[in-house]
């Protein structure tokens, strides 16, 4: 999705329903990001909003008492999380009453039980299906009990295999721990198969979200360009990408189109501000006070402006623009300058 907007155009504007991701949008560990707390409280008052995780081991319940606790006004019907989008997928392959192999803690049991689904730890239950999704307990047991169940291909007759997401990385308060991406791929080394995945990137969380909502003009927010902007393209919803978390400045620049945001902000603040409008003329484009333009392989700086973001913007833009892989070009160090926030 291109980036642009009228300068009198805030990127709430038409939005009825904001989508938010959690980890590094609204907080980093146990912390609020700066600005975070406000500026969804003011979105609040006059749409919908809703919070998106991929994260698997708590409850809706435990995630709204979290983000209340931080100061947003919160219900749990309010948080989407990755096993609500997984029995979505659950119950288009196994019926309601079958016993569900589960790997992953409580967020995955109470979603189990709550369709009405028979949960167990062992594939000696002759489980319909395995869910699997992240749990800072789980362990090598618990791998090894899903290989086994899981077996004889699906194809051949053997039973579905349902993964919450497939995020490699979680932030945590020390740094960036092994997610349940790395789990899933423990699995997946064991049997030879793969996982139908419920959660960002793929779209049955983003589904679930707007139809919860009813949502006709959403708009994501996220942090992380190879989930959640791309999840966010996947489904059609407009997004930004927010830089208070795992991808910086030159992951921006480098977005496959795949993966490229509706808009670039250093924080939610900006949410509530007019959106510059990139401007292209004779081959530079301009965000601002600040102009690039693309030479071959060089990216040169024409005008650096006043703010890094909207020389981002316009390094951002120029860049995609030219169809060149990044790593054909000369970039300048400039353009990766990170003045900002981040867990």
């Amino acid at each position: 999705m291109g980036m642009f907007t009228r300068t009198t155009r805030t990127p709430l504007d038409g939005v009825d329903a904001v989508l938010a991701d959690l980890d590094g949008v609204v907080y980093a560990g146990h912390k609020a990001i700066p600005h975070a707390v406000d500026a969804l409280n003011r979105a609040a008052e006059t749409r919908r909003l809703g919070y998106i995780t991929n994260n698997a081991s708590r409850t809706d319940v435990t995630v709204a008492g979290q983000l209340r606790e931080l100061g947003l006004r919160v219900a749990p019907s309010d948080v989407i999380t990755s096993p609500q989008a997984a029995m979505r997928l659950l119950a288009e392959r196994v019926p309601a009453g079958s016993t569900v192999l589960v790997v992953g803690g409580d967020g995955l049991v109470v979603e189990l039980e709550r369709a009405g689904y028979a949960v167990t730890r062992s594939a000696d239950d002759n489980p319909a299906a395995v869910v699997q999704g992240f749990a800072p307990e789980v362990g090598w047991k618990d791998l090894a009990e899903a290989a086994f169940a899981l077996k004889v291909p699906e194809e051949e007759g053997g039973i579905p295999w349902i993964a919450t997401n497939t995020d490699w990385t979680i932030p945590r308060d020390r740094g960036v721990a092994p997610g349940n991406g790395t789990l899933v791929s423990a699995v997946h080394t064991a049997v030879g198969r793969l996982a139908t995945v419920a959660g960002k990137p793929e779209t049955p969380i983003f589904e679930e979200a707007v139809a919860r909502f009813g949502a006709r003009h959403p708009l994501f927010l996220g942090d992380r360009l190879d989930t959640d902007i791309l999840g966010a393209n996947r489904a059609g919803i407009p997004s930004a990408q927010i830089l208070t978390g795992i991808d910086r400045p030159k992951h921006v620049l480098a977005a496959p189109p795949d993966s490229r945001p509706t808009f670039i902000l250093s924080d939610l603040s900006e949410l509530h501000e007019p959106y510059p409008e990139a401007v292209v003329k004779n081959g530079a484009v301009s965000v601002g006070a600040s102009t690039v333009r693309v030479d071959g392989a060089d990216v040169r700086i024409v005008a650096e402006g006043n703010r890094q973001i909207d020389l981002l913007r316009a390094g951002a833009r120029a860049i995609w623009d030219s169809g060149a892989a990044i790593f054909v070009l000369r970039v300048p160090e400039l353009l990766y300058a990170d003045p900002f926030h981040r867990p």
